[in-house]
């Protein structure tokens, strides 16, 4: 027969909590954690501010619960947190919720992984915001702008499209820069836009109004298409008995390849035979490294299942 606990009167336990000298600290913990969404917002504020106070694991605790259930009067004591610790949690809980005078005084403290890219969610709607493009990725660079309703001319959307497939081109693994959807099929050749960057910034430019932008890429991508279809790499990798994933991976590599050659001449960093010479180097490297790639590959955070989404990941 299964033993059911009872619960204790949660004033109980929260004391016992914040008693170190109690013996029931790590006891008490758990209990809270289990009952915590259970209770009345009364005694879930006493538990958060009581997290807060303690050690790093509990406070980190303490700052995801804070995510949804923010109150202004916790304002005080998470800056104080923030400016004595620095804790990447607590930063998710400023920029979502403190106000955005501070947010904009204190923006250059915020420079863990994509913190500058969510403050210019919150500021950028601000018209006297300037984004700073240098501090995030193109295809966040793209997305902040649509976000704000901002825009960007035709010249700007070119170049940002062509550096990111030039940086497709010179990634050591590019199977793993695919959309997280996309799936291998014998009779379909790979394009520029099964590449999860280049598909998230074809959406945003497109959102944005450069309909002419997105057509013009249309066309260079399909005419890259058909040099791969034509091409005796894929013939030759379309008559070998391998797996999907290493059809996929082989597949990938080829494609990037005639990405890079197919680029036009004012994105290209080094010539074509420059470039096929590197390629030769790096099919080792990549062979050599293929059980970490495989990890890194199954290890991705997913955050959405839509790559255009991209709300607070937090």
């Amino acid at each position: 027969m299964r033993k059911v606990s009872r619960n204790n009167p949660i004033a109980t336990v929260i004391k016992n909590y914040t008693n170190k000298e109690s013996g029931k600290v790590t006891d008490s913990r758990k209990e809270i954690q289990r009952r915590f969404f259970g209770l009345d917002w009364k005694d879930q504020r006493n538990i958060m501010a009581a997290f807060l106070d303690a050690g790093a694991a509990d406070r980190n605790w303490a700052y995801s619960r804070l995510l949804d259930l923010w109150d202004a009067s916790f304002e005080k004591k998470v800056q104080e947190l923030w400016e004595t610790y620095h804790e990447e949690k607590c930063s998710w809980v400023m920029i979502r919720h403190f106000p955005k005078e501070y947010l904009g005084k204190h923006i250059d403290q915020f420079n863990e992984g994509r913190d500058y890219y969510f403050i210019c969610r919150r500021l950028a709607e601000d018209s006297g915001f300037v984004i700073d493009k240098d501090k995030l990725s193109k295809t966040d660079y793209l997305m902040a702008l649509s976000h704000a309703d901002r825009h960007i001319d035709d010249s700007e959307a070119t170049d940002t499209l062509y550096e990111i497939v030039r940086d497709i081109a010179f990634h050591w693994n590019p199977s793993m820069e695919l959309s997280r959807d996309y799936m291998p099929h014998r009779r379909e050749v790979m394009k520029a836009s099964d590449f999860a960057n280049v598909s998230i910034a074809l959406y945003y430019i497109e959102k944005m109004g450069n309909d002419d932008v997105v057509t013009a890429f249309r066309t260079w991508e399909n005419n890259v298409q058909g040099i791969v279809r034509d091409s005796e790499e894929y013939r030759t990798l379309r008559n070998k008995s391998i797996s999907d994933y290493d059809y996929k991976d082989e597949l990938a590599t080829i494609v990037q390849n005639h990405l890079y050659y197919a680029l036009p001449e004012k994105y290209k960093t080094m010539t074509d035979e420059e470039y096929a010479k590197r390629s030769e180097i790096n099919e080792e490297s990549a062979w050599m490294n293929r059980s970490e790639a495989l990890v890194a590959e199954m290890n991705q955070i997913v955050t959405s299942t839509d790559e255009t989404e991209d709300n607070f990941p937090f």
